[in-house]
């Protein structure tokens, strides 16, 4: 691991906490990876994501989830926790909470929410709102079996890491058209692609853009 790298995974509870801050507040410019202005017939589903931080023996990790095989359009697949707004949910960050505590057990108090990223279209029409907390480790997941068939993390240094992804295009039946996809090598058997690599690499990307090399 490099040093810049090594400098966001070491960072303290309260330094990342300020880093996550400061970048969500006013997030440095990044060149988009798509345009994703695609204009979908029907309307789109509004939705919201749990991205959680977690420090596990000093080296920041992100939580994710294996959806369960269901008929659902994402079944099945590495996710961050997350689903649709629904009419009632007054804002994203609650919306995220709400499913977060579905899925996994998470309570809301026990997640120090401190900002949100710039919503992300999804090529199966989605709207995708990632809300960005930080929660307490160890801590007594409850899945729902329903939804999730697994609870596992990534430290952020392997995400971070431009070895472990590549960037590929990939051809997307209309109104999409050509889209660069993220892939990541596997880890621990799971393989996090698509919408939700895409979350990451914007993260971390502004965490980059805000932190000094040495």
């Amino acid at each position: 691991m490099d040093t810049l790298l090594s400098q966001l995974s070491k960072l303290s509870y309260q330094e990342l906490k300020m880093k996550l801050v400061d970048v969500l507040i006013s997030p440095p410019s990044i060149p988009p990876l798509n345009n994703r202005l695609f204009q979908f017939k029907d309307p789109t589903v509004q939705a919201a994501v749990l991205v959680p931080f977690l420090n596990i023996k000093g080296d920041w990790h992100l939580l994710f989830i294996r959806r369960a095989i269901d008929r659902h359009l994402h079944s099945g697949q590495v996710a961050f926790p997350g689903g649709q707004i629904e009419p009632h949910d007054p804002s994203p960050e609650f919306t995220a909470l709400r499913e977060a505590q579905e899925e996994i057990g998470l309570q809301p108090k026990d997640v120090n929410v401190v900002g949100k990223l710039t919503s992300l279209l999804t090529v199966t029409n989605y709207l995708i709102t990632p809300i960005v907390g930080l929660i307490p480790h160890p801590y007594q997941f409850q899945p729902n079996p329903r939804e999730v068939t697994r609870i596992f993390t990534i430290p952020l240094g392997w995400l971070a890491d431009k070895n472990n992804y590549k960037i590929e295009a990939r051809s997307v039946p209309p109104p999409v058209g050509i889209v660069q996809m993220i892939y990541y090598e596997p880890y621990e058997q799971e393989v996090l692609w698509g919408a939700s690599a895409q979350i990451v690499y914007d993260l971390i990307k502004l965490l980059e853009q805000k932190t000094p090399q040495t």
